[in-house]
């Protein structure tokens, strides 16, 4: 009895380690390939709990994410001649395992294999357009003929190239000291222009705002001597009229100015005869002394 039970527990042992042998699982980031005895059996792309025949079949597991390959750095030249070193990359996924394993096996193979296949098609179609092109106005559309062409002609790989891309595109160096110094020389030619245009508007504004400064002072001096001459007339005017009223005091007021303006603070020396009619009103506040009445200082 004792070794029937030890049978069963044998037996039930042996069940359990066939069971954990036959069962695998596949996640959701995996597709894999069932081998036996390393020929291809199944397929599988979908995620969950999976059987094999215990100790004969091995299991290959194959990522489904979009993954990356690095290309090497490369010469490429334009068709505009103009010589370009090319960094770029490529970004793939795993279409068909089964074809992958048959003609590339491990994703550490992928550089050997594809990456010259990526590199040439880059070396092709950068060589077919112009340096702009490349580096400005066609690159979207090169990467993606680039692309199109690898999925072209690697199909049997089992993998799709989804998208390239450059990181890089210099000149060479001797090329880039030449580019260097014929910026420096446009933006030299452009600054020139610039501050010669720059001259000549400010010749343009100096000569409007001086011409509209002469004749801005042309017309205040019109309008100065206008009025100058219109004051002028209304003073005397009023002279005139002041005079035909009382000519005594005109006389007085008029002698009065010739003394403000003749007889200066610190300098009173006047070589004149005592009898002038200049002091008249010195000697007699009426006016009468010195000389003739009737005539007008000056």
């Amino acid at each position: 009895m004792r070794a029937f039970f030890a049978f069963i527990a044998t037996l039930l042992g042996l069940g359990a380690i066939a069971l954990y042998a036959s069962a695998f699982i596949v996640h959701q980031n995996e597709q894999a390939l069932v081998l036996r005895f390393g020929n291809p059996q199944q397929v599988i792309t979908t995620p969950g709990l999976q059987w094999k025949v215990p100790f004969v079949d091995t299991v290959d597991y194959f990522d489904k994410r979009i993954l990356d390959l690095d290309t090497t750095e490369q010469e490429v030249t334009a068709s505009d001649q103009q010589r370009l070193i090319v960094d770029a990359y490529a970004r793939y996924r795993i279409t068909d395992p089964l074809k992958f394993y048959q003609n590339v096996r491990f994703e550490e193979r992928v550089r050997q294999v594809v990456g010259p296949l990526v590199e040439s098609e880059i070396r092709r179609v950068l060589g077919g357009a112009t340096l702009m092109e490349v580096v400005k106005d066609k690159r979207e559309s090169l990467m993606k003929q680039i692309a199109d062409q690898v999925n072209k002609e690697g199909r049997d790989y089992g993998l799709e190239v989804v998208d390239v891309r450059i990181k890089r595109a210099d000149l060479p160096q001797e090329n880039l000291v030449k580019v260097f110094e014929r910026m420096k020389q446009d933006r030299v030619r452009e600054a020139t222009e610039l501050r010669a245009q720059g001259e000549a508007e400010s010749n343009r504004v100096r000569a409007n705002a001086d011409r509209e400064v002469t004749i801005i002072k042309a017309e205040a001096t019109r309008k100065s001597d206008t009025l100058r001459g219109e004051g002028e007339g209304e003073r005397n005017r009023i002279f005139a009229e002041a005079f035909g009223r009382d000519p005594d005091f005109f006389r007085f007021y008029r002698s009065m100015q010739a003394y403000e303006n003749a007889i200066k603070p610190g300098d009173t020396r006047m070589l004149l005869s005592p009898n002038s009619e200049f002091f008249r009103y010195f000697q007699d506040p009426d006016g009468g002394g010195g000389g003739a009445s009737s005539t007008q200082p000056r």
